[in-house]
């Protein structure tokens, strides 16, 4: 059977890899890369994707929290990938460091401005900060621009604009502390203190909203959070920043990334896009999504067998062959595992594998949540893909 046996849960890590302290999946070891301010230059790409080629497999994620992963690379070769990546000022000091430095920055901010200023000062405080022993999902959102577009992304302690200036926020919570650029930094390390001293972190686990839940965040004067709207240009197109670019399930050939490198600086970006800095079109490339009506937008679709040894399933072919079928407006999450990975979030339509070729089918939940249909085969659906929505 492809993937994890169907009897046994997916193994949960509770951490993420980082540079210095890669996962081994079924493809090899995946190595993240959290570049600063989540920016490469054209060199930093360009040189990217030389060592994924030379090291492994010449595929490229993008991460839900805006990293590059670099897939396939062999375990021999790890030591000499990592003083490929210091030569290009893209490794930390330490694991302790890199794994400390967990922030998504919005992909739209402009040199000199509330999010580049403060990002820069979180990280280097997250830096420095070698007694801060955070859980490894741990993780900040800077989102300072006029209106929100992280509201989606994981994080734990978010620093935003709210109604009346810029705030920080415990996820989890309604309210937050006033905070200038100055200071952000600064109470957001105290917060994530605080998180540890309330017994937040359990195991080298734990989440912010999950302590939200059962204590109030010290805030001795409190501001208004930013509307929950989600209104990040999520599609691809020009911005006034530049051109964003969507990746099929988020990954792209290393040649591809080589290839964009040439049109100038890239921005990683929460949602499986690049952003092109400073232009407003481009030519065709591998694995390269540019037209915002493309079906592939509606589904998205974790590694799958036998990429992840977690997989129970093969999932990309398939989401790619029931792409079009997604009526417009509604999203299709097809996963490996009940884990949902590719998509954390509730979906319209789920399809989670519980054997080689037997999915279940969910409606309006995760990957983990009750199936309304049990053991589809991926043979059926692909014949009659209404089967996804029959009844709704």
């Amino acid at each position: 059977m492809t993937g994890q046996a169907a009897s046994s849960p997916p193994k949960v890590y509770g951490w993420c890899p980082g540079a210095l302290r890669p996962m081994m999946s079924g493809d090899g070891l995946v190595v993240r890369v959290r570049a600063p301010l989540g920016r490469l230059t054209p060199e930093q790409a360009r040189g990217l994707a030389e060592l994924s080629q030379h090291y492994g497999s010449g595929l490229v994620d993008i991460s839900a929290r805006a990293n590059l992963q670099l897939r396939g690379i062999r375990e021999d070769a790890h030591r000499a990938l990592i003083a490929g990546l210091r030569d290009l000022d893209l490794v930390d000091e330490d694991a302790g460091a890199e794994a400390r430095r967990n922030i998504t920055l919005t992909p739209f901010w402009r040199a000199g401005d509330d999010s580049h200023k403060i990002a820069q000062d979180l990280a280097a405080a997250l830096t420095q900060a070698r007694d801060l022993k955070l859980p490894g999902k741990f993780g900040f959102a800077v989102d300072c621009g006029a209106a929100p577009v992280l509201t989606d992304t994981a994080a734990d302690i978010r620093i935003e604009r709210g109604p009346d200036g810029l705030i920080l926020r415990a996820e989890g919570a309604d309210t937050g502390l006033p905070v200038t650029a100055e200071t952000a930094a600064g109470e957001a390390l105290t917060l994530a203190r605080w998180f540890l001293d309330q017994g937040g972190a359990s195991e080298g686990r734990g989440r912010m909203h999950q302590l939200i839940a059962r204590r109030t965040p010290p805030a001795v004067h409190v501001a208004a959070a930013p509307s929950a709207t989600q209104i990040a240009p999520q599609q691809p197109g020009a911005t006034t920043s530049g051109l964003l670019v969507a990746l099929e399930f988020g990954q792209l050939p290393a040649r591809a990334l080589a290839a964009l490198a040439d049109h100038g600086a890239l921005r990683l970006t929460p949602w499986r896009m690049l952003l092109v800095e400073d232009i407003s079109s481009l030519p065709p490339l591998p694995g390269l999504i540019l037209d915002a009506t493309d079906p592939r937008l509606r589904v998205s679709a974790c590694t799958g067998a036998p990429g992840c040894p977690q997989a129970r399933a093969v999932t990309r072919d398939l989401a790619r062959d029931l792409a079009a079928a997604v009526p417009v407006g509604q999203h299709l999450h097809i996963s490996g595992c009940a884990k949902g990975c590719a998509h954390p979030l509730p979906a319209d339509l789920v399809l989670t594998a519980t054997n080689t070729d037997r999915f279940d089918l969910i409606r309006n939940g995760t990957a983990a949540d009750h199936p309304l249909n049990t053991s589809l085969s991926a043979d059926a659906l692909r014949a009659a893909p209404d089967l996804m929505t029959e009844g709704s």
